[in-house]
């Protein structure tokens, strides 16, 4: 791995973490303002709209200009959306109307994670040949996965009583913030600066692709060809297919793991947000693990899909009096336990299929269309995962019901995946003999 790599994996730890605390604050601004419970999902819901309107558009943008640049920009972005969540105070606005402006700002960091994504994974695409994916994959998801913890930690200590009281306390934060979320909302634009800081140091890679086209029309048109040709490929869809599952299940598992610490261990969000940095540790896990998986063995690791969807079943059954006293804290070992292996599966399955993904992406498309593709497929699945989730909440649904129903339809929908897959290598048997002797292919 070069230098450039580790420059890319900064800025993205970075900024990954900023967008998981991010979401945390916003949570907490929404009931500073007494928005109700199903906001915080709608909120995501707008986040991965974002993603599913600019699909056609931002890979083209990744494709046009260096990586690095568009990162940057994508970054500043991010910094405006946050700035964005401070107008509620000054525009005069009823109470719900504030709400909905923190979940039109949190879009708009949206539109910056939209156009960012095709440039960060494109550009390790550039940098790294077909067999040295897996292990970068590996590196960059597992970062990310402890940017995800970090994030979620930062977010949930940020809007805590004690460090949101130190930072309201500060002659000159004081001036600028009132209240805990908005301090917390404060320091996260700083790591977002940060991150852009990152970017302006990533070497070019001295790769560039045909002009792209400009026309809204066309791009459209382009696109939807490009979703074609990923989905008819035997290699492509299996991993699209699961991918796009495993995204749409991680983004309501988050806010699941929120509410079950909520509303069944009687967690404030705060505490809630450890729930989450706990499920993201096992993760990171299974992701490190991976990196040992040859791509041409990638479909092997199908199975934990499944595994993963009968764990989730056991949520409901854990109790909060199920603790140990560790250094004089109690700690709910039974919680903490069944999240980490919800997070090794999770990551050692879908750090192989990524990588798969993204190699066949580069070989029939260019970086930047291939993970256009495959962002809108995913971000397409949390719309709907989210928008059934939130339906649920609002119907008062009980979480342990909810949370059943998940598990079933993940392992259900994984059994289906490893079936398809079985047809695929049935009609064709030497197809994963295939992965790794090929090289990229002409960007489009």
């Amino acid at each position: 791995m070069n230098k450039g790599f580790f420059t890319v994996m900064a800025a993205q730890a970075l900024s990954s973490l900023a967008d998981n605390a991010l979401f945390i604050a916003a949570i907490a601004l929404i009931q500073q303002l007494h928005g109700p419970d199903w906001m915080a999902p709608m909120m995501k819901w707008w986040f991965a709209a974002s993603y599913v309107l600019l699909a056609a558009f931002v890979g083209a943008i990744s494709d046009s200009y260096p990586k690095g640049r568009v990162m940057f920009v994508t970054n500043a972005i991010k910094v405006s959306g946050c700035a964005l969540m401070f107008c509620y105070a000054f525009l005069g606005l009823s109470e719900s109307s504030q709400v909905n402006l923190v979940c039109v700002a949190y879009a708009l960091v949206g539109i910056g994670a939209a156009a960012y994504s095709p440039a960060k994974y494109g550009i390790v695409t550039e940098m790294l040949p077909p067999l040295q994916l897996v292990k970068g994959n590996s590196w960059i998801e597992g970062l990310t996965i402890l940017s995800i913890i970090l994030g979620t930690l930062v977010g949930g200590v940020l809007v805590s009583p004690g460090v949101s009281g130190w930072l309201l306390a500060h002659p000159w934060l004081s001036t600028v913030v009132k209240t805990p979320a908005e301090a917390a909302i404060l320091v996260i634009a700083l790591v977002y600066a940060a991150a852009a800081i990152c970017t302006l140091m990533i070497p070019s890679t001295h790769i560039q692709y045909p002009k792209q086209q400009k026309n809204p029309i066309l791009l459209l048109k382009s696109f939807w060809g490009y979703v074609r040709i990923l989905w008819k490929d035997k290699l492509g869809q299996i991993s699209l297919a699961v991918t796009t599952l495993f995204w749409g299940a991680g983004a309501t598992l988050q806010l699941m793991v929120i509410e079950w610490g909520r509303s069944h261990l009687g967690y404030r969000l705060d505490q809630a947000s450890i729930l989450m940095g706990i499920t993201a540790i096992g993760t990171i896990v299974g992701a490190v693990f991976a990196g040992r998986v040859a791509l041409p063995r990638a479909l092997t690791v199908l199975p934990l899909g499944v595994a993963m969807g009968f764990i989730v079943l056991l949520m409901p059954f854990v109790q909060s009096s199920w603790t140990i006293n560790f250094l004089g804290v109690d700690l709910p070992w039974a919680a903490y336990i069944l999240l980490i292996l919800i997070g090794l599966t999770s990551g050692y399955f879908v750090v192989p299929m990524n990588a798969l993904l993204q190699h066949r992406g580069h070989v029939l498309l260019s970086a930047g269309h291939s993970i256009a593709v495959q962002n809108f497929n995913e971000q397409l699945n949390i719309l709907l995962m989210v928008a059934i989730y939130t339906i649920l909440l609002w119907l008062n649904m009980s979480i342990s019901i909810i949370i059943a129903i998940f598990g079933i339809v993940v392992a259900v929908m994984m059994l289906a995946i490893m079936r398809w897959n079985q047809i695929n290598l049935k009609h064709n048997p030497k197809l994963l003999e295939e992965i790794g002797q090929e090289g990229h292919g002409k960007a489009l």
